[in-house]
């Protein structure tokens, strides 16, 4: 909302961020990571068990005697095997899981910015092409105009079939690229209403023109600086990295002794009156101490391949840092140097437009033939469509410049 000045836009995009099917997916992607990590956590806390029951015994009656029957009552609760973490290796796994579960939650913020982005780049592409569409039809019913001047022109003897036949190419070029134009754009507004992910309602907020200045909002000085804080890309490198460095300590730990408690504490009794009575108590605690002596290097082996993906991931991150800066470069580059192809374009398309009023006057004074009022109409079509698109490509850029400041840093 900051970045973007377009009303139209920002209620498509929060719409999209409401609706969007792809961005719902996403949502539960990052429940299933950070029910991944509560897991890994839970590894962290002993675990306590409770059970109780009850068994009935009877002996075998001896000759001439009789038998006898026991019933046994038992409760009791029970620590599981718990891990005493003396060297770090369950909180460096918890402290990976937990830097994996940060990682999904910027993938989960780039794939929203670039939801953003391909909203926006959507809108920019369906503006073009309606201005596009608005200049074909003007251009059009010129010169279907034109087409039935020359056709009176003809009948009256006053000009040749030539004239007329090129009256009827430019009306036929015209009607091609205005269906042309009227494809490329409902096609793209096909595609938007599946980014937003429902039906548009029939009342929109107003649009800016793309020649609007307004458009974007303004950029603050030393962007670069804050660059690696606010890109999803640059961040989930990080985590990742941090991960790497969790799985390390994790596997260097595998080398010293495990040591792991277990423990019981309940009652047993023949009376269940009497069950939870302290002459009715049992319990018991044990330790258990694993110390690995030979594994044929396996636990080397780990550790290696631990320290091989972390270099791994430092170069990533490295080249994630490198493309960052890359991106925003090459779109505040683009910021400024579309700002004069499109001046130039608007000269271009000035001096066309009276080149194209000087043609049509020469003519009608018999100075010139209609070929040339016929190229002069042709070479400004495609130069005002040029404007319109070069204004599009200019809108795209600012949506790459939103993109790679991660969500746009805008001034007050």
């Amino acid at each position: 909302q900051a970045f973007f000045g377009d009303p139209q836009l920002q209620f498509l995009i929060a719409e999209a961020l409401a609706h969007n099917r792809d961005l719902a997916a996403s949502v539960a992607r990052i429940a299933q990571a950070r029910a991944q990590y509560r897991i890994q956590d839970a590894a962290s806390l002993p675990r306590l068990d409770a059970a109780g029951g009850a068994t009935r015994s009877q002996s075998v009656a001896p000759p001439g005697g009789s038998a006898s029957s026991v019933t046994l009552y038992n409760v009791q609760a029970a620590m599981a095997s718990y891990e005493i973490d003396f060297w770090g290796r369950v909180s460096n796994l918890n402290a990976a899981a937990r830097q994996r579960y940060l990682a999904t939650v910027e993938g989960d913020r780039a794939f929203r910015l670039s939801l953003v982005a391909n909203v926006a780049s959507a809108y920019y592409a369906i503006q073009a092409g309606e201005e596009g569409v608005d200049l074909a039809r003007r251009t059009l019913d010129a010169r279907q105009y034109a087409l039935d001047i020359a056709k009176m022109r003809l009948d009256s003897g006053v000009t040749s079939s030539v004239d007329h036949d090129q009256a009827v190419i430019l009306v036929a070029q015209a009607q091609a690229q205005l269906a042309e134009l009227l494809r490329s754009t409902g096609q793209r507004r096909s595609r938007l209403l599946v980014l937003v992910g429902k039906p548009l309602p029939a009342q929109l907020p107003a649009p800016r023109a793309v020649q609007d200045a307004g458009q974007f909002g303004a950029l603050t000085a030393g962007l670069p600086s804050a660059l690696l804080v606010n890109r999803p890309d640059v961040v989930a490198a990080e985590q990742l990295l941090r991960a790497a460095h969790a799985d390390i300590g994790a596997a260097r730990a595998a080398l010293f002794p495990r040591i792991a408690l277990t423990g019981n504490l309940g009652f047993v009794s023949t009376d269940l009156g009497n069950l939870l009575e302290s002459g009715s108590q049992i319990w018991s605690v044990g330790g258990l101490v694993s110390l690995p002596i030979f594994d044929g290097g396996l636990r080397r082996a780990q550790i290696e391949v631990a320290q091989a993906r972390r270099d791994e991931l430092v170069a990533l991150y490295q080249r994630t840092v490198q493309t960052a800066f890359t991106e925003v470069s090459e779109a505040l580059i683009g910021r400024q140097r579309f700002q004069e192809q499109i001046t130039a374009q608007e000269a271009v398309v000035l001096a066309l437009r009276r080149v194209a009023e000087v043609a049509e006057l020469r003519y009608e004074n018999g100075i010139a033939i209609y070929l040339e009022v016929v190229d002069a109409r042709r070479n400004l079509f495609t130069a005002e469509q040029q404007l319109i698109q070069l204004r599009a490509t200019a809108l795209q850029n600012g949506v790459a410049l939103y993109v790679a400041l991660g969500g746009g840093l805008t001034g007050p």
